[in-house]
């Protein structure tokens, strides 16, 4: 069955030209032109895959993808007509797996959404819940708590600790996470793991018995420390 792909973009010749190479490809291809109707039809279709523009009128593309990360783990990919760093890692942070800046190639735009999508077809299930001195993650309902108390952590700061949780103790270069969290056809840049790392540490301050270490000139990793009550 063809994969279903949903072009959101208030500018009618680019989800034209994006239906065009993305149906030469085999790919179900449905529309909506604002931040509304995309949420609307994200709901009822049930993409496989999002390609959701950032500057749209009312509702952005950052608002729609916020509010789709809160009950939904659909790949996104999405556009900007600005070639901004702030856009691009506002958008990777609130859960989109990929970033195309306007004007984009429509062959390299059918590149990524297949690039994705067999990410996410590849994606194995492993164990639901990690654990690491007082610190708890549950994969299955994306719940972190330390010491019992819910922590709140974006998409891709969850994922970054979900990464280092099943590598405990493991020396993990820049590049080998973002092959982990952001996937290995990812176009970006290795200083958005600092970036995250920093947030992380200071989201889970509280836990106890486990820390994210720097490994100068090579990456980070994941130490369990000593006793999880310590004080």
């Amino acid at each position: 069955m063809a994969a279903t792909i949903l072009v959101v973009d208030d500018e009618k010749n680019i989800v034209q030209l994006a239906r065009l190479y993305l149906n030469k490809e085999g790919f179900r291809v449905e529309a909506a032109y604002d931040g509304a109707q995309a949420l609307e039809k994200a709901r009822s279709l049930r993409p496989d895959l999002i390609v959701l523009d950032i500057m749209m009128p009312e509702l952005d593309g950052i608002a729609v993808c916020k509010e789709l990360r809160k009950t939904s783990n659909v790949p996104i990919i999405m556009l900007t007509a600005r070639d901004d760093d702030i856009d691009r890692i506002v958008g990777l942070e609130l859960g989109a797996d990929d970033y195309m800046t306007k004007p984009f190639n429509p062959r390299e735009l059918v590149a990524r959404v297949k690039a994705v999508l067999r990410r996410a077809s590849q994606e194995a299930p492993s164990q639901a819940v990690l654990e690491a001195g007082n610190l708890r993650l549950d994969t299955a309902s994306r719940e972190v708590t330390v010491q019992g108390k819910a922590v709140t952590l974006r998409a891709k700061e969850f994922d970054l600790l979900t990464a280092f949780l099943r590598h405990q103790g493991v020396v993990l270069d820049r590049e080998r996470l973002l092959q982990l969290v952001w996937g290995a056809d990812y176009f970006g840049d290795t200083r958005t793991i600092d970036v995250h790392v920093a947030w992380l540490r200071e989201k889970l301050g509280k836990a106890k018995g486990v820390k994210i270490e720097t490994v100068w000139g090579v990456g980070y990793k994941l130490m369990v420390t000593g006793d999880a009550t310590e004080s």
